[in-house]
This record gives structure tokens, C-alpha cells and sequence, in this order.
């Protein structure tokens, strides 16, 4: 049996369920299907210059110790994050030769090697060394491929997989019983993290234009507060605007997938997404989505999978809201049912245990 190394900077715990959890759906999957998986993860999102130190550094003391104890027996690593976390990785490839596989995820690309010339050297030379990188859009694709100059044949587009056994359609009527919705309500449902990149301050302007038009319509946003500060700028907003929403944190997703699946439209108004996988978990459960025409959004409501609009332009995604609850909205089921299909656990499973094994075989590696 292959013996893979996942390393993560974001995994969930019993304090902090959502953190990571797709990397946690992707290691149970690999599990599943009978790969034999450790995991040497952060579980602690806690900020703070040294909360970050004292996490940071146990976790790479942690990874390095492990490699040096298993590193007969490991045919390769997986990082999630090109850095801090694909550092790892190269540093398990440059000491004891372990081949390695390193996911974009989106932030790691926008932002994190943004941040100064010492980081984007160093996310180049992860990146570069990597016998695969894996991407969750196809922008992000294109970034890899012009900007830190690896080569196209060892990029591999790939999202992190949709449980459509928990995302799937839902009786609407007997859902809203159950989660207390009244049935006349237009649900317009937002979930992610509670942040301002991901287009709330617009999200409650197109709201206020919604509601004047469709007065039964109600938002609700289901996610976590990441930063003291915007959330009460955002409650300022809401103020200001009139506006009022249910706000509830974090939830399984199970329950997760019933909401949605209660909802006329699901929104999702970044000012950039890597992918965009609560998109496709929306579609899978059968609801209409509303989302900014920003990195991955631009391919997955493509072909009228879904409604396009601006980003940071409440006008205009107040009309793709409108449209959806208006019942003007002829999208392509076509269209959906591939995304999701394409996007299934079983369909990803297979695609990166094909990379592995390839992997594997060119390093002598096999299991």
C-alpha cells in the first residue's frame, strides 16, 4: 500500500470544524479508497503574530521529525498550500529525495506570494520542484504556468471534489419545516467566511435593491467572523442600509447542504475566488447561483451553469439575484450536471491517485 504525507496549514478540529475541511474531505476520500494517508496539519486558525510563531513552528518541527522517521516508507508528499506549507515538501525532496505534489488553492498565489520578493522566490522555487502542481481554477492555472514559469505538462487543474452523497437535492418544502424557513420567503443564502473580499458590503447593497422590488425576500448568511474589525464595518453597513439578516456561524455539512438546498438562490460575490467549491455544492443540491465573474466563478457559471455578474457592483448583482427570484433565470441543467459530475469525489479520486502512481513509477517508488 502507498504510504502518502498530506501537509496542510488549514485542517478542522472539534473547536473549529470548517477550518480546512476540504483538506480533510480529500485526505478521508484518499482513505476510502484505500491509500494509506498521515496528516501533519495546523488545526488552530488563531491569529497573532505569536500565536502564528508558536503554531507555525511546532508544525514544521512536527512535519520534519516525521519525514526523518518515515522516510523510507513514504512514496511521496502532498502539500496544500504552495507556502509556508510547500516548503515542507522541498525540503523532504532536497534532504531525502521524496517527490512531492503541491495544490494551489488560490490565496497562497493572490496574496501570500505577494507579500515581498523573498516570498515569491521561494514560492517559485516550491513550485518549480514539485513533480506536479495541482490547481482548483483555471486562472490560477495560467498564473503557475506564466508567472512562476512551471512548466504546462506538470500542471493539473483539479478542485478538491464534491461530496454529492451530502450535496443533493432536497424536498424544499420539508427542508424549510425542518430548519423553521417560512415557505413564503424568497431566500437569497450566502455561506463562506465572513470577510470583505468575498463581496458582503456589496452583497448588502444589492439586498436593500432586492428587497424593494421583492419585499418577501430575507438574506442569510451562514459563515465565520475572521476579522473583528469588518464585522463591524458590516454591521455599520447594515445599519446605514436598512438592511436585516440571519447570521448564523459554522454548521455541518449536512445541514450545510439542507440550507442550500432551501434556498431560491445561492450568492456568492467575491472580489477574486480561486474555484469557488461552495458553488458547485449549491448546484449539486439543485439551487440557482449568483456569482462575481472573478477567477474560477468565470468557468464554473459558464455555459449558463449560473448568473454572471460584476464584482463590486451592487446593481448588478442585485439584477442576477432578481433574475433568479423572478423565475427569469433559464439556465443550462445541461451544463450543471456536468460541473458537478466532473467535480464528484469518485471523478477526483481517481484523476490524483493517476498523478501518484505516476509519480511513484518515475521515482521507484512503487507500492
Amino acid at each position: 500500500m502507498r504510504k502518502i504525507a498530506v501537509f496542510s496549514n488549514m485542517y478542522p478540529s472539534g473547536q473549529h470544524p470548517t477550518f480546512g475541511i476540504f483538506v480533510k474531505n480529500q485526505v478521508e476520500l484518499l482513505r476510502s479508497k484505500g491509500v494509506d494517508v498521515d496528516i501533519i496539519a495546523i488545526n488552530d486558525p488563531a491569529k497573532g503574530k505569536s500565536a502564528a510563531v508558536k503554531k507555525y513552528g511546532t508544525w514544521l518541527f512536527r512535519s520534519f521529525f516525521y519525514m526523518l522517521k518515515n522516510r523510507k516508507r513514504l512514496t511521496l508528499t502532498h502539500a496544500h498550500y504552495a507556502f509556508p506549507t510547500g516548503l515542507i515538501s522541498l525540503m523532504g525532496k532536497r534532504i531525502w529525495k521524496l517527490p512531492y505534489v503541491v495544490t494551489v488553492h488560490g490565496g497562497d498565489i493572490d496574496k501570500m506570494a505577494k507579500k515581498g520578493g523573498k516570498i515569491a522566490s521561494m514560492t517559485t522555487s516550491i513550485l518549480q520542484n514539485a513533480e506536479a502542481v495541482i490547481v482548483v481554477g483555471e486562472r490560477l492555472k495560467q498564473d503557475v504556468i506564466q508567472t512562476f514559469g512551471v512548466h504546462a505538462q506538470r500542471v493539473h487543474v483539479m478542485s478538491m471534489g464534491v461530496d454529492t452523497a451530502v450535496f443533493k437535492p432536497f424536498s424544499k418544502e420539508e427542508t424549510r419545516k425542518e430548519l423553521d424557513i417560512p415557505a413564503h420567503e424568497k431566500v437569497v443564502l450566502y455561506v463562506g467566511n465572513l470577510i470583505e473580499a468575498k463581496g458582503l458590503l456589496e452583497l448588502v447593497e444589492a439586498f436593500k435593491l432586492v428587497k424593494k422590488e421583492i419585499p418577501e425576500a430575507s438574506l442569510y448568511l451562514i459563515g465565520s467572523p475572521k476579522d473583528e474589525g469588518f464585522m463591524d464595518k458590516l454591521a455599520k453597513h447594515l445599519v446605514e442600509h436598512g438592511v436585516k439578516v440571519v447570521q448564523q456561524m459554522p454548521k455541518p455539512q449536512k445541514e450545510i447542504a439542507q440550507w442550500m438546498a432551501a434556498s431560491d438562490v445561492f450568492v456568492l460575490p467575491s472580489h477574486h475566488e480561486g474555484f469557488g467549491l461552495v458553488v458547485l455544492e449549491a448546484m449539486a443540491t439543485g439551487t440557482k447561483v449568483v456569482g462575481t465573474n472573478v477567477g474560477g466563478l468565470s468557468y464554473l457559471l459558464a455555459d449558463q451553469a449560473g448568473i454572471l455578474v460584476q464584482p463590486k457592483n451592487p446593481e448588478s448583482l442585485a439584477a442576477g439575484i432578481r433574475q433568479v427570484l423572478n423565475g427569469e433565470a433559464a439556465l443550462d441543467q445541461e451544463s450543471i450536471r456536468s460541473a458537478v459530475e466532473s467535480n464528484s469525489f469518485d471523478t477526483i479520486s481517481e484523476r490524483l491517485q493517476s498523478i501518484y502512481r505516476s509519480i511513484e513509477e518515475k521515482a521507484g517508488r512503487t507500492e
